[in-house]
């Protein structure tokens, strides 16, 4: 769905606290705005009680629907002793309105970056992964959508070429380069053949993991949908390719203690890296007439931003044509 130009301009602190009164919470009149582009997202005083966490959906993006299956998937999550950050229910309801906007309130759950650096780290992060895997395959999604190269990949391209949002000098290069990445997401795939796709986190980055000394719990299932396993697993690698092999295979030793790994999807890593920096482009693009983005991203659009763009597709042609990990 598209979104709207300047969604949350009507957004006021005034809107925010008198939405959450209208779901019975009392507010101290503290607010503060948390790390978030896509949505937004605040801390929020609470009269005798312990702060809360209320995400305001950005206007346009998802259905009801589509959110409501994101807080079932979540409480499926919660109720197997997954740790992840569920709404709350108010009044009998995990999505509510006021102010013109559609919002949910959670419970805040502090934490720090996972240090990935660490084996016993990633392991802990493939057990928790594995148990959300193994109920994320027990049923399909209904009203989130599918990653895949038309999603993530030919959308992202037609976009940003119908929308101009390149330099009449770089749109031949970039264009081309697109059609061979796309050509290699394509073909990982092939080799791949049918691997299964499951109920994800969707964009499960250290950013949206956070750890205390109990562990990791999961937050912002905003972007979950269906795909292969491997979307919630490769962003948890970094380094050189001796480097990620091991990673992963630290992160699969925890990992099918409750889950098994079908490892035809190792075919896939750079595959779904390079449909993610396409993505990720398209995203800015898409979001560009929201104030705070180029407040946020002054360098994207730029002339350099795009030269790079190039340069790495450039690269990511030429890992797609390697061997998977050798995990």
């Amino acid at each position: 769905m598209e979104s709207v130009a300047h969604p949350y301009s009507g957004l006021t602190p005034d809107v925010v606290l008198n939405a959450l009164d209208g779901v019975g919470l009392r507010c101290d009149g503290t607010l503060l705005a948390l790390n978030s582009f896509e949505n937004r997202v605040y801390q929020v005083g609470i009269d005798d009680a312990a702060p809360l966490v209320a995400k305001f959906y950005r206007p346009g993006r998802w259905s009801d629907a589509a959110i409501l299956e994101e807080h079932a998937f979540v409480a499926e999550l919660a109720e197997r002793e997954i740790p992840v950050v569920a709404p709350l229910a108010l009044a009998g309801a995990t999505l509510h309105a006021g102010g013109g906007f559609r919002f949910a309130v959670f419970p805040r759950r502090g934490g720090r970056a996972p240090d990935l650096d660490r084996p016993e780290t990633l392991e802990w992060l493939g057990r928790f992964l594995g148990r959300i895997h193994a109920i994320g395959g027990l049923a399909p999604f209904r009203e989130r959508p599918a990653l895949d190269v038309a999603s993530f990949g030919e959308r992202s391209r037609d976009f940003l070429l119908e929308r101009d949002f390149l330099p009449a000098d770089l749109r031949p290069a970039w264009q081309s380069v697109v059609e061979q990445a796309l050509a290699g997401v394509r073909h990982a795939y092939a080799r791949a053949g049918a691997v299964r796709a499951i109920r994800l986190h969707g964009d499960c980055h250290a950013g949206n993991v956070l750890w205390t000394d109990a562990g990791p719990h999961f937050v912002d299932f905003d972007d979950c949908r269906s795909g292969p396993a491997l979307q919630d697993l490769w962003m948890l690698l970094s380094g050189e390719r001796a480097e990620m092999a091991h990673q992963l295979g630290t992160v699969l030793d925890g990992y099918e203690d409750f889950c098994e790994f079908d490892r035809r999807e190792l075919h896939l890593v750079e595959a779904l890296r390079t449909l993610r920096l396409l993505h990720y482009s398209t995203w800015l693009a898409r979001r560009w007439d929201d104030p705070a983005f180029p407040a946020a991203f002054p360098w994207f659009n730029t002339q350099r931003y795009w030269q790079d763009r190039i340069l790495e597709l450039r690269e990511q042609v030429a890992l797609m044509d390697e061997p998977p990990l050798p995990v």
